[in-house]
């Protein structure tokens, strides 16, 4: 039965996800939102295609685990017999020719580590989403699936006969794999393979030693700042929300979605994360595919809440009736219909995140003229629908409201338009942008601040407990110290909190009730509690989010609050992003962790 036990390898241009066992079980085409050549994730139980492993005669142990500060996964499997095989998968990432070379490919490295293992090696792709499964024919030194758009090959210096039978071999040294691109090699597998292991090495170690990390949980917020970084697509700047699609967000529920898109909403936290981090390449390319998507949108009259990681893509929602879904929890959606849904939160995190580059100094280029304008026509879209009835954040599809939420963050874009403009010497405009967010905060607080009870509602005109309504304080709208905030932390913990963790909302939505927590509002949780000098207990909470990490540190979109299980589309952007945030503001500084340590 597959888990979210899964470690990913990629290289900002495709990504695969591996089981414990060293099995490839998600595996996009020729980019993060392309076709899963590997799609036995969502492919029901026990699925007989759409995956990539190595079978150790009669294994009986298995242990994986990142090579420190990289992207690269090594699976240990052991047999009965003291036999022992290591895997190395990643794919090749490092600088060449003043570049970043970064094909789409994938190389798995199989060595011998003890006994006279025999193994068996087996690569089952398919195109289409499942629905075409196409026989691999044979060259010298490679095997080649040809589909009607698309064509692969594997290049291995194991007996490639052996590969084509999946038949059992005696492993004596080790063989090499290429998946991916349909091309010859530029040298033997073996030389290559090494070469593009100790330079990919050096690379992600190197990328890593130049992240800004707190004193403590060092590990963990590295290894979500190389997850952050896997999750972008370099060749335009777009971070997807999550490598796969449709992982439930429980079990049994049609909460099945595809993540492998760009949202507006996740702009300013993710922002913010890779500020925080000193990440500052991925985020100047993240904030530029932003505002350039933006602006193409705006001469449209609608920006969409989500864009499509390269443009001309079809983000039409449509199901892949091929698979079976994860765990057999059907359907496997293609495209996300929250596209055409309006979302009017969307604004301030354009705002926010361009903000960044008239303020940020240490980026090569910084902002202009033309795009202070571009974001004082996208305020006043802001300020048009602060209290329009839309979708809002939880991307609700049978139902519009005036949410909190939104308000806050239109309040938000005009409030940063004023710093810009101040900042851009237009301070007539400035004190302009800030009375008139002053008039949709005045307006937000009476019709959030629920009569008689004095806690802010999700929805205006209504008592609605939401996890949005601790944002408010870090976006400035109220201060931590705030009766009304106070007040409202109050109510989320006693409606939402489960176990540790907590809910979005407690109403039933489309779907019926929510049954598990997401991820990133129990950070949010956390966080607000260290606004508010409850520090002792948001790290005791968020100790509790780390141990429910898969076995490599990672999580996915939800947990289930009574057995802790991960569930929905992994690795989830939002809650390495709500990680990495935490931890910033909950480690000690490294002063104090350094005269204590001594």
């Amino acid at each position: 039965m597959p888990t979210l036990d899964l470690a990913p390898v990629g290289n900002c241009a495709v990504a695969s996800l591996i089981d414990r066992s060293g099995r490839h079980l998600w595996f996009c085409y020729p980019r993060l939102d392309g076709d899963p050549m590997f799609n036995a994730l969502v492919n029901g139980e026990t699925p007989e295609t759409g995956f990539m492993d190595v079978v150790l005669r009669d294994v009986v142990a298995s242990e994986q685990r990142y090579l420190t500060n990289t992207a690269i996964v090594e699976t240990t499997l052991t047999d009965a017999h003291g036999g022992a095989i290591r895997i190395r998968d990643f794919a090749p990432r490092f600088r060449q020719y003043g570049r970043n070379f970064r094909p789409p490919m994938l190389v798995r490295r199989i060595e011998r580590i003890a006994g006279r293992p025999r193994i068996a090696i087996r690569v089952r792709p398919t195109f289409v989403y499942g629905s075409r499964q196409v026989r691999a024919s044979l060259g010298s030194n490679h095997l080649r699936w040809v589909g009607e758009s698309l064509s692969i090959r594997l290049t291995t210096d194991a007996p490639v006969n052996y590969v084509m039978g999946e038949s059992e071999f005696a492993l004596e040294g080790r063989v090499n794999l290429f998946f991916g691109v349909d091309e010859p090699l530029s040298d033997n597998p073996d030389t290559l393979a090494q070469s593009f292991l100790d330079q990919t090495t050096l690379y992600w170690q190197d990328w890593a030693r130049g992240l800004n990390v707190p004193f403590d949980w060092q590990e963990a917020v590295i290894r979500a700042a190389i997850t952050l970084k896997l999750c972008s697509y370099e060749d335009t700047g777009a971070i997807v929300a999550a490598l796969t699609t449709s992982i439930p967000e429980a079990q049994g529920t049609v909460r099945n979605w595809d993540y492998r898109f760009c949202w507006l909403r996740d702009a300013y936290f993710t922002v913010n994360a890779l500020n925080r981090l000193n990440a500052t390449r991925t985020m100047e390319g993240f904030v530029r595919f932003v505002v350039d998507a933006a602006e193409r949108d705006m001469e449209d009259g609608f920006i969409a809440p989500l864009f499509a990681i390269a443009p001309g893509s079809d983000v039409t929602e449509r199901v892949a009736e091929s698979l079976a879904g994860y765990r057999g929890n059907a359907p496997v959606r293609i495209g996300n219909g929250a596209v055409t849904q309006m979302q009017n939160d969307g604004y301030g995190s354009i705002v926010m995140a361009a903000a960044q580059l008239f303020y940020d100094k240490r980026l090569a280029r910084q902002a202009d003229d033309h795009l202070y304008k571009l974001l004082c026509a996208v305020g006043r879209r802001a300020e048009r629908d602060a209290f329009t009835p839309d979708a809002g954040l939880w991307e609700y599809r049978g139902r519009a409201r005036a949410f909190s939420y939104t308000g806050a963050m239109s309040w938000a874009a005009l409030h940063r338009l004023g710093m810009i403009a101040r900042l851009v010497g237009r301070p007539a405009e400035a004190q302009e942008w800030f009375a008139r967010a002053g008039i949709i905060r005045q307006e937000l607080m009476r019709r959030a601040v629920v009569p008689g009870e004095g806690w802010i509602s999700g929805s205006l005109d209504m008592a609605v407990a939401d996890a949005s309504s601790l944002v408010l304080p870090e976006l400035g709208v109220v201060k931590p110290e705030d009766p009304a905030f106070l007040k409202t932390l109050e109510v989320v913990e006693r409606r939402l909190m489960k176990n540790g963790f907590l809910l979005r909302y407690d109403e039933a939505d489309d779907f019926g009730t929510p049954d598990n927590a997401f991820l990133l509002c129990t950070f949010w949780y956390i966080d607000a509690l260290a606004l508010v000098g409850r520090k002792d207990e948001a790290r005791e909470l968020f100790a509790n989010v780390l141990v429910r990490r898969n076995h490599v540190g990672l999580l996915a979109e939800d947990i289930d609050p009574h057995t802790g299980e991960l569930w929905g589309n992994f690795p989830q952007t939002y809650s390495q992003v709500g990680l990495v945030l935490s931890a910033m503001r909950l480690s000690r500084s490294w002063e104090e962790g350094l005269w204590r340590a001594s």
